[in-house]
């Protein structure tokens, strides 16, 4: 399974924010759009992403507050990035390795979505079912010989 089979399905509505952005103005588009990342672009050029680990950071860092900064003070401006053509297992590495929540997906300098690693827990547990009834429906037309249990009944 790659990439470009979770956006096939995620779709691709983007939320940006660029780096000049009142911090106070991304967060609320975060809240209101209840999403957790923002991708931060600049001339049409990625960036960074915001995430709720960097606005958390920036609270606890500003005594609680979020004050004058900007989005490109807090942001993390080396995120990690996959193509459409990155196999989920490879992403799953390299978010675990990161411990990072939140993808974009680039096609060269072309930001294409953004995955965030509920979306690929998702697809590897919807890879995995479709794989248990795959299997289990093979096992119930199973031939049965004489003499031996039936694998479905087994079940």
């Amino acid at each position: 399974m790659k990439v470009s089979d979770i956006l096939r399905v995620k779709g691709g509505t983007l939320f940006t924010a660029s780096p000049d952005q009142p911090l106070a103005q991304a967060v609320s588009t975060m809240a209101e759009r209840d999403i957790g990342s923002l991708v931060v672009m600049d001339h049409g050029e990625l960036t960074g992403v915001l995430t709720f680990r960097e606005v958390i950071q920036a609270i606890v860092g500003n005594a609680g507050s979020l004050g004058t900064l900007s989005v490109g003070a807090v942001m993390d401006d080396h995120p990690l990035t996959c193509t459409p053509d990155t196999e989920i297992d490879e992403v799953r590495r390299m978010m675990l390795g990161r411990h990072a929540r939140y993808m974009p997906v680039m096609t060269e300098r072309t930001l294409m979505g953004v995955i965030s690693f509920y979306d690929v827990a998702r697809a590897v547990v919807d890879g995995q079912d479709f794989e248990n009834r795959m299997l289990k429906a093979y096992i119930r037309d199973w031939p049965v010989e004489d003499g031996q249990p039936d694998p479905a009944q087994l079940l």
